[in-house]
């Protein structure tokens, strides 16, 4: 075990990813999926304070890849057991304030170390719950332990503060203190990673939390819970309340002893949450934080002399993987008008040789949709999209068994079309054709929103004028525009993305603190 001796953030290096060309990952992979198969359907108690708590009411945790399968049962938070978990959130902020930060780091180190050793069996169950592809399963797991070990580094980096000047016969003093209660609204994409990372965040900085994953990805944050209880997590630190956003979502929001809300989602719902966040309440005596990243509407954009075969794959397999259920996922390829045709082409003929299928299957590429309502949505607009384009490829959707849709493409949309400007969270991607660099720009920066995006070129100053008139979070040159490594590419968008909050990034645990200035006269 890495401890806080050992925390210098120049030394983090991010967790490797499993080959699973090599026959012993694979066969050990197929036996983690035989351990949770065998897990499946358990009942899983809320966690609150001490106490572990079964409710009447459950959310009904199953396969999107099938139906039939139940992954778990797990109790559901009503009003009361809510404030009941911010009662004991704020009991336990009392004496988790105090914990020194090499200890609250060293969990994190200890719950990376458990997480590694399971490895196979986390990405399982990210397979079984969220219907993820064995390398989209084994990456959300790696992320999981980058954020673990960066932000238990980072903690180490910042315990101290941050220098100031003393003038004579006085000593001055800057240190980060923690907030408060937080509540963390986790999302179904990256049910491990993201969970896991935002909750510990917050954790190491000192805070208390309220955590209320999503209802379709409720077991793996139940099995994350039982993780940081493991690695010696003091009880109240982390309560587990899933339930209803309309019912315990906004009374959290909204209770005064929120201090701040750390959300990952929809726009729609970011935009709820912040605007909600920002009344005072009667009894609240602080300004409420809100870290929230909302989605994207993000833009593969091809030069007419990049190399075409690069561009394809950027273009397809940013679209599609995790059936592009990605807040980074590219579902837009601007392309220069000169080489339009190839590159769709090519595009096309890579799109039809993936595999869709079971995520139990090693050479699934692309598996379900998370739910009935993703995969409607996503079924309206390939609809749309048949009016506004010409449909390329893909188009067909079947839910008898699961939520599978076909990898998507669509041809000549124009670039103020729905399909170009609404976030569809799912396997389509828009082609528009672009005039010249300047309209590339132009189209790349024509939607509200600004997280990630790519740009295929070899003209130097094609790729220095991107840098500063491409309007996104995290921008990629020559490479697809997802993937993003925790403490290599500092993640979050601007505009309707979010706030800025840049998770894995060297000012993201900052976002869960507060500043204090002491000066004693000496």
């Amino acid at each position: 075990m890495i401890t806080a001796n050992n925390t210098d953030i120049k030394t983090y290096s991010h967790e490797p990813f499993t080959d699973f060309t090599l026959q012993e990952n694979k066969s050990e992979f197929e036996k983690a999926l035989e351990v949770v198969k065998s897990d499946l359907g358990k009942n899983y108690p809320l966690v609150i304070g001490e106490e572990f708590i079964t409710t009447n009411e459950q959310i009904v945790s199953i396969n999107p890849s099938n139906k039939e399968e139940v992954i778990g049962r797990v109790s559901k938070a009503n009003k009361e057991l809510a404030e009941k978990a911010m009662q004991a959130a704020l009991s336990t902020f009392n004496t988790w304030k105090k914990e020194k930060p090499e200890e609250r780091a060293n969990i994190l180190f200890r719950a990376a170390d458990i997480i590694r050793r399971r490895k196979h069996e986390f990405s399982s169950y990210l397979v079984k719950e969220a219907g993820k592809p064995w390398k989209e399963a084994d990456a959300d797991t790696a992320e999981a332990i980058d954020f673990l070990e960066f932000y238990a580094r980072q903690m180490m980096q910042l315990k101290d503060g941050a220098p100031v000047k003393s003038r004579e016969g006085e000593a001055n003093k800057f240190n980060y203190i923690p907030l408060g209660v937080g509540v963390i609204i986790s999302p179904f994409n990256f049910p491990l990673a993201i969970m896991a990372g935002t909750a510990a965040a917050a954790i190491v900085a000192g805070n208390t939390i309220l955590l209320k994953p999503s209802n379709n990805t409720p077991v793996i944050a139940a099995k994350f819970v039982e993780v940081m209880k493991e690695a010696g997590l003091p009880q109240g630190v982390l309560n587990y309340i899933p339930g209803g956003g309309g019912e315990i979502g906004d009374y959290l929001v909204d209770h005064p002893k929120t201090r701040f809300v750390s959300f990952t989602g929809s726009r729609e719902v970011g935009c709820r949450i912040y605007e909600r966040a920002a009344k005072v309440h009667p009894g609240q005596i602080w300004l409420k934080r809100v870290i929230a990243e909302m989605g994207g509407k993000d833009t593969v954009v091809v030069d007419k002399d990049a190399d075409l075969d690069v561009a394809a794959s950027s273009i397809v397999y940013s679209a599609f993987g995790f059936s592009g259920q990605k807040c980074s996922a590219g579902s837009r390829a601007v392309v220069h008008q000169d080489v339009y045709d190839e590159v769709l082409e090519k595009a096309v003929a890579l799109t039809q040789t993936l595999t869709i299928g079971c995520p139990e299957d090693v050479n699934t590429y692309m598996g379900p949709v998370i739910s009935q309502a993703s995969y409607d949505k996503i079924m309206k607009y390939i609809e749309i999209g048949k009016e506004e384009g010409k449909l390329m490829t893909g188009g067909e959707g079947d839910d008898s068994k699961g939520y599978f849709i076909e990898p998507t493409i669509f041809a000549d949309i124009d670039e103020k079309a729905r399909l170009m400007q609404e976030e569809i969270f799912g396997p389509v991607v828009a082609f528009c054709k672009a005039r010249d660099f300047d309209h590339m720009m132009e189209i790349a920066n024509n939607t509200d929103y600004g997280l990630t995006g790519a740009l295929l070129s070899n003209t130097p100053d094609h790729i220095e004028r991107a840098k500063e008139e491409f309007h996104v979070g995290n921008l990629y040159f020559n490479r697809g525009c997802t993937g993003a490594i925790v403490g290599y590419h500092p993640f979050g968008g601007f505009n309707m993305s979010g706030t800025d909050s840049k998770a894995g990034g060297p000012d993201y645990l900052i976002l869960h603190m507060q500043a204090k200035t002491t000066s004693e006269t000496l």
